[in-house]
């Protein structure tokens, strides 16, 4: 999977630190089993969309916080970067009692997904 992805359309290799997952870093944290690389990835999938839902449902600080945390490790552990510093960024403003926007959480999320969903479909 992960060669097959830093390929580019003209054959030069991708820096895997700019996409939205850093494959890299999942197959060294995979130990380069594909199976397991796929169903990580589709763990993530799931978790986030139900994080994400939980988020928007939270009434107080704290429970957002404990989501943001959550979120913020799965995407570290499949090196989703930007997934992670957006949910640290929420997880800090709850920890000081603040509601966070959203927003930038769901747009890397989505950016995530989508990459994800594409390397699942090939």
């Amino acid at each position: 999977m992960v060669q097959a992805v830093l390929q580019n359309h003209d054959g030069g290799e991708k820096d895997s630190g700019r996409a939205p997952v850093d494959l890299v870093h999942l197959a060294r944290h995979t130990l380069g089993n594909r199976a397991l690389e796929q169903e990580v990835l589709r763990l993530f999938l799931r978790q986030s969309e139900l994080v994400l839902k939980r988020m928007e449902a939270a009434e107080q600080t704290k429970v957002l916080g404990e989501q943001a945390h959550t979120i913020k490790g799965s995407a570290r552990g499949i090196g989703a970067w930007k997934v992670a510093m957006a949910a640290e960024s929420l997880e800090m403003e709850a920890a000081a009692g603040r509601r966070g926007s959203l927003m930038a959480l769901k747009a890397a999320v989505g950016e995530a997904n989508g990459f994800i969903s594409g390397l699942l479909e090939n």
